[in-house]
């Protein structure tokens, strides 16, 4: 059941590439300067994204619409369907936001995503409109809502898909625990870290993980070197106000504890802590968040 799903869904990749890629550059142009706006419809402010927070609402909503229309109790059936209506309207705005910053196969099932809850936002406008007008058989505006939810579901599973099967807005760090050994810090040429360019990230390795240094003074800053974002390479990126900015989608961390100064992320970075070590070089550990 599972690849005859994936392979339904995969059919649409042919019209959901070209459009993906239409809709980021305009939504990348609308949200790019917009900056704290942004971060707040992302929930860099909430630690956790805005829009799965968001979309559970209308879902449940609308099959309080239709529950609520096959018992025959228009008017709180009709108010179910306006606060669907209003919570879809916030889910797709926190979702093109998201979208603005997502790429690659996630993009287009992200399409795919975007444009059934489109078609059956449009389906429950127009059964709103209906009912609006207070007919005397109401068979269909009802008709309307229930095929809105069957797309809802649809566009739903599609949605999670996005979020379990690609890992779109999920923390790349998620499974790595705080350190409790110190590991050797593999520095290549550089024997001495006050050396290091100042305020220019340097890569170097822990074991199996990469790490991005950035010298600023006297002192010497470590975080993981994959963003935790999308996975963006963070030793490519610059410092700016004592953060370090991903040159993928330019989320910010700050040096002295990895924490989001701006989004599209949402999760801190691992920070680690450096000594020297005995017999010269030095060594890391992944500092508690």
């Amino acid at each position: 059941m599972a690849r005859l799903l994936a392979r339904l869904v995969a059919l649409n990749d042919g019209w959901a590439r070209p459009l993906g890629d239409f809709n980021h550059r305009w939504l990348g142009a609308l949200f790019r300067p917009l900056g704290r706006v942004k971060d707040l419809l992302n929930g860099t402010w909430l630690g956790h994204p805005l829009h799965a927070a968001i979309t559970d609402i209308p879902v449940g909503t609308l099959l309080a619409t239709v529950v609520l229309d096959l018992l025959d109790q228009p008017a709180a059936a009709d108010i179910a369907l306006v606060a669907t209506v209003l919570f879809m309207l916030a889910a797709a705005l926190t979702g093109a936001a998201d979208y603005s910053d997502t790429d690659g196969t996630a993009r287009v099932r992200a399409t795919t995503h975007s444009t059934l809850m489109v078609m059956a936002l449009l389906l429950l406008l127009v059964s709103l409109g209906l009912r609006a007008g207070d007919p005397a058989d109401r068979t269909i505006p009802i008709a309307l809502s229930i095929v809105g939810f069957l797309i809802v579901s649809v566009g739903a599973f599609v949605g999670g898909g996005v979020v379990y099967v690609f890992g779109n807005m999920v923390d790349r760090h998620a499974f790595r625990g705080a350190g409790t050994k110190w590991i050797r810090l593999d520095t290549g040429d550089v024997a001495d870290l006050s050396t290091l360019p100042e305020s220019k990230p340097t890569k170097a390795k822990a074991g199996i993980n990469d790490l991005v240094l950035v010298r600023i003074a006297d002192t010497v800053y470590a975080l993981h070197a994959v963003c935790a974002h999308a996975g963006g390479p963070l030793p490519q990126g610059t410092v700016v106000d004592g953060c370090i900015e991903c040159p993928w989608h330019a989320s910010r961390f700050r040096l002295t504890d990895g924490r989001v100064r701006r989004g599209p992320a949402l999760y801190a970075q691992p920070r680690y802590e450096i000594r020297a070590a005995e017999g010269g070089g030095y060594e890391v550990r992944r500092a508690a968040s």
